[in-house]
């Protein structure tokens, strides 16, 4: 099955200061690892990057930009979102389709926000997914600490089957690529 991998929101003002992710340091660490493993294996690696008018993640700002850290590339792909869905209004599915993307690893910030809603979207327009277990975080709330909702969301997406493709969290040590990845 031909594989492609999406690193969502992995930006600076996501990753540092007042709003950086739980264990931001080694999410990254882990996304770095299976993205060079990625791309040894001929496997398109896009980056997602959310954009605003204003604000943190305001488009050219320093918070817009992909985190100290993460070990992009130049042929390395980059798509540009407003909405949570990754799909919504980009051009990522005609991207997808164009590469004969047939399944997604999908990683990135925050959990309950732009990596569930990616996922969801992404297993209804038919693609199974290998979500990177400790690739993805976010920050407490009032009501969980931010490795309670990625704990929680690495079990509710892979216990979804209402999409008939389904979800495998796994963690990123034990993800291996295959020669028609």
């Amino acid at each position: 099955m031909k594989t492609a991998m999406l690193i969502i929101d992995v930006q600076e003002a996501l990753c540092s200061g007042e709003y950086a992710a739980f264990e931001a340091v080694q999410v990254i660490n882990q996304i770095n690892s299976v993205a060079q493993l990625a791309r040894q294996n001929s496997v398109p690696v896009i980056y997602i990057q959310h954009e605003a008018n204003d604000g943190l993640l305001e488009y050219g700002s320093v918070g817009w930009q992909l985190a100290v850290g993460l070990q992009a590339q130049p042929d390395d792909l980059l798509i540009r979102k407003s909405a949570s869905d990754s799909f919504h209004n980009t051009n990522l599915h005609t991207l997808l389709k164009d590469l004969g993307t047939e399944h997604l690893i999908i990683c990135g910030l925050q959990s309950e926000f732009c990596v569930d809603t990616t996922v969801r979207r992404a297993l209804a327009l038919g693609y199974p997914i290998t979500l990177i277990a400790d690739g993805h975080s976010t920050v407490d709330n009032d009501v969980l600490s931010a490795a309670q909702i990625s704990a929680h969301h690495n079990a509710t997406l892979s216990n979804l089957a209402s999409f008939g493709p389904r979800v495998k969290a796994i963690l990123a040590a034990q993800i291996q690529f295959n020669s028609k990845s």
